[in-house]
């Protein structure tokens, strides 16, 4: 019976001590899916200017996708670009954490650096991509700067 209590005692701390470093696992899961969106962002800033073509980023719960105009001046995308590793999806969230970006859900990067919203093509405009549970992304929209 001592030892059926010492072995029940072991395992409530141990139960303790390792409930926490699971949920560290959840949050290092999040910063992950946070920093592919960052990135995503910022290659669709690099491919715009380096392409001199309009290039969208669409974000949606647990995925980003990016597209590019065929030809340029544009006022949408047209070709789906596909990621590193040839998904259509340049970043993945497996977890699919709520991802939200305001004030639209796609970015569209102007091949001067501008970011603008679909409607309104000549005026830069300022975006917040919210993911659940972590810091927000802030992308500005005159410079394209990720913060």
């Amino acid at each position: 019976m001592v030892e059926l209590i010492a072995v029940l005692l072991i395992v409530g701390v141990l139960a303790v001590v390792a409930m926490p470093r699971l949920n560290t696992t959840d949050h290092l899961r999040g910063a992950a899916w946070r920093d592919q969106v960052q990135a995503a962002v910022l290659q669709a800033r690099s491919l715009a200017a380096g392409h001199r073509r309009l290039v969208c980023l669409a974000v949606a719960t647990g995925e980003v996708r990016l597209s590019m105009a065929a030809a340029n001046p544009a006022t949408a995308c047209n070709t789906a670009l596909p990621g590193p590793d040839g998904d259509a999806r340049w970043a993945v969230d497996p977890q699919a954490l709520a991802i939200t970006a305001s004030p639209g859900a796609t970015l569209h990067f102007q091949p001067d650096g501008r970011i603008t919203l679909p409607a309104s093509p000549g005026t830069a405009t300022d975006f917040s991509i919210g993911i659940a549970g972590q810091a927000g992304l802030t992308v500005y929209g005159a410079t394209g700067h990720v913060q």
